[in-house]
């Protein structure tokens, strides 16, 4: 197969955007990330239509947003703190990262290393002969050995987890209507006839650990190294504690605390910080398609059916000629104006979340949780990353640390 990679945001554009519809994931990409069966991810055409539609819907829908907000917040006091409260209490080294996955997976320890084997796998797919992976997976040995047994481990969780939701929708019925909300798997369930969709079992294993994936992997990622950089700068991590101040009734004693959404969802540096985390360190670093007739991109490269498009996004990331001369800079003030407000970049540039018809439903929801987690952690706690475990990026499709984020923790208020 031919290949064109490009950094070129003008490419990114014609491709994902102004001629969205010349270009597809393909078949490679689906035989590559065959384990996301035909959810939203691997999916094309009608099928992606109609599934983005019915996810837009949920997403949207004022029940979930309740089921956001109240888990956000139920899994930063009940699940999050009480584990960094115990590590600062006795001293502990933790890996932020391994607490990070656990926190936004909610699922089993081996389920999460079961979707990390799978990622890993599907990197080597795209730098391997596949006549390689093809006798890896036929041999069961090495990436495509651990692959398949990855994949059992994800049906066998998700299959469990689905009979037990169904027979929860079935015995509850009209009273999972809540004022807690409603997730989104129970609402495919409870309103499959208005999705036209077949929510059989197999739609609802592909809609989860798509979601998962989407939701909850790359979350996770981007929060650990949002949470390193920021303690390699002090200044940084002072600017958020200061704009997390402000947000502090006047009169209340400055001392351990929680911020609800509607305090931290509106804080401009936060937020550039997130933002600046995700330029220099995607949690999907690249991303591809192939034209489905020949064409020309900006660029001048001609492009025919079959020729791989590859979007490097750390590579974007870390460019001069899109982000200026302090490209490799940490700096938050980068997505601020001058009239301090946020400052958007078009997704073709910032391509974290994608770009165009495809762009991430969940981007405000992911937003929200790494408000939520980043908030809570920063403003109550100091974290000390042990310079004796290097933190480098691990070779996979979602762009984990090789070594974990070891960490000390001390209370910032006592």
């Amino acid at each position: 197969m031919n290949l064109v990679a490009t950094c070129d945001p003008a490419n990114a554009h014609y491709v994902m955007s102004s001629n969205f519809e010349n270009f597809l994931k393909g078949p490679e990409y689906k035989q590559m990330f065959d384990i996301l069966g035909d959810g939203i991810f691997n999916s094309e055409l009608d099928l992606w239509k109609n599934q983005r539609i019915a996810a837009q819907g949920f997403l949207r829908h004022h029940l979930f947003h309740q089921f956001l907000l109240r888990t956000s917040r139920d899994k930063v006091e009940m699940g999050l703190m009480p584990i960094i409260d115990h590590a600062a209490k006795h001293g502990l080294v933790i890996n932020l990262e391994d607490i990070f996955q656990r926190f936004t997976f909610d699922s089993a320890f081996l389920f999460s290393m079961a979707v990390h084997d799978s990622e890993q796998a599907i990197f080597y797919r795209h730098v391997k002969p596949r006549s390689f992976t093809k006798l890896q997976k036929w041999l069961n040995i090495g990436q495509e050995g651990k692959y398949k047994k990855a994949s059992k481990v994800v049906d066998d969780v998700l299959s469990e987890y689905i009979c037990q939701k169904r027979k929860e929708v079935n015995k509850l019925n009209q009273q999972l209507v809540s004022k807690d909300g409603v997730d989104i798997l129970t609402s495919y369930i409870t309103e499959k006839e208005s999705t036209g969709l077949k929510c059989d079992d197999k739609f609802l294993r592909d809609t989860a650990l798509n979601m998962i994936i989407a939701a909850t992997d790359t979350t996770s990622t981007a929060l650990t190294w949002f949470t390193w950089l920021v303690s390699k700068h002090p200044i940084v991590e002072n600017k958020i504690i200061e704009e997390l101040e402000s947000k502090i009734p006047i009169g209340e004693t400055k001392w351990r605390r929680l911020f609800n959404v509607d305090e931290v969802k509106n804080l401009v540096y936060l937020h550039g910080a997130l933002c600046e985390a995700l330029r220099l360190y995607p949690p999907v670093p690249f991303n591809h398609k192939e034209p489905v007739k020949p064409d020309i991109v900006p660029s001048g490269h001609l492009v025919h059916p079959k020729t791989k498009i590859l979007f490097c996004m750390y590579s974007m990331g870390r460019m001069k000629s899109i982000w200026g001369e302090d490209c490799y800079e940490f700096k938050p003030e980068r997505w601020i104006n001058e009239r301090g407000e946020i400052k958007h970049e078009p997704s073709y540039k910032f391509l974290s979340f994608g770009a165009g018809p495809r762009i991430c439903l969940g981007k405000e929801t992911s937003f929200i949780q790494m408000k939520a987690v980043a908030s809570a952690l920063i403003y109550n706690d100091r974290i000390h990353v042990m310079e004796e475990t290097p933190v480098v990026s691990a070779v996979s499709s979602v762009l984990h640390t090789e070594n974990g984020l070891m960490t000390r923790i001390s209370k910032r208020w006592e």
